[in-house]
């Protein structure tokens, strides 16, 4: 069973504003990390609300401490201010598997063998059409066990991989706060999704929901190349009875050949710009200019 505030370091501001920034430690933040840190901080500023930091640390292969106490020194630097403690993923396993658990039970989820090379033949065309290019393509419908079929058990920390079966033909619509009115068709746009993996990890999309939700954050303000990501949220948050925080999705920052930036730009981190004599101010300024947040 999940405790309905699991994790909550403290209750939410008579504001009723909380939102959240989500490092990765697996590189060093860069200028398109900055920008929607500055756009969260803001936001949170303005509201009078609370700014928690949570640690995305279940990439065990990819994740390093230095990279923790790298983003902890730049968003210092940046004067981005939060409320502690800093919240680890990897510390909260038992939060996600409860909410597995509940996922099973309900016959949201199906055991899944396939590997994404397996979903990228079965689609055809590695490179091409819907979904291809975001982290998951679409996943066969075709792969999935017959409908009514009886799910095998879960066993603790399950070494096999799970999908949330989505509902074909559906269509799912929310406001974003940066991006206007979004809309997708399950089964189109976005397919069957991982949630569970078979190292014994949650998938990000389920990881997410749970720490929003237990958290209690009321606006998740990430870069826009996740806005497919919502939707396959606003599923988990349905099937698990949460209400769903609002969203803003923050224009991407691109290199100058159009290309958004990735940790592997490290000529454009916070760490390299540092050590080439930028400032806050002048790092700041520029996003001050280029995006407003909106209220």
């Amino acid at each position: 069973m999940i405790v309905a505030n699991g994790g909550l370091p403290s209750p939410v501001p008579a504001t009723g504003y909380r939102g959240r920034l989500a490092p990765s430690p697996t590189g060093h933040l860069h200028l398109g990390h900055l920008r929607t840190f500055w756009i969260a901080a803001q936001r949170a500023k303005r509201k009078q609300g609370d700014l928690l930091l949570r640690c995305d640390d279940l990439d065990q292969a990819r994740c390093r401490e230095s990279y923790i106490s790298g983003f902890l020194d730049d968003l210092s630097w940046l004067q981005i201010e939060w409320r502690p403690p800093m919240i680890r993923q990897s510390e909260r396993i038992p939060l996600y598997w409860a909410a597995l658990e509940r996922l099973h039970t309900g016959g949201y989820i199906f055991p899944c063998q396939r590997s994404r090379r397996d979903v990228l033949a079965a689609l055809g065309a590695p490179h091409e059409g819907p979904g291809v290019d975001d982290d998951e393509p679409v996943y066969p419908a075709s792969f999935r066990p017959a409908a009514g079929a009886k799910s095998p058990a879960l066993t603790d920390h399950s070494g096999q991989n799970w999908r949330f079966r989505v509902p074909d033909g559906e269509q799912l619509t929310f406001h974003d706060g940066g991006q206007g009115i979004q809309s997708a068709i399950a089964g189109r746009d976005f397919g069957d999704f991982l949630v569970w993996r078979k190292d014994g990890m949650p998938s990000y999309q389920l990881a997410s929901v749970v720490d929003d939700a237990l958290l209690t954050i009321t606006e998740v303000v990430r870069g826009a190349d996740l806005v497919r990501s919502t939707f396959r949220q606003l599923l988990l948050f349905r099937a698990l009875g949460w209400n769903a925080p609002d969203f803003y999705h923050c224009p991407l920052v691109r290199d100058e050949h159009g290309v958004r930036l990735a940790k592997r730009h490290d000529a454009l981190s916070i760490r390299a710009l540092r050590a080439a004599g930028a400032t806050p101010e002048k790092l700041l300024m520029s996003f001050a200019q280029e995006v407003e947040p909106s209220p």
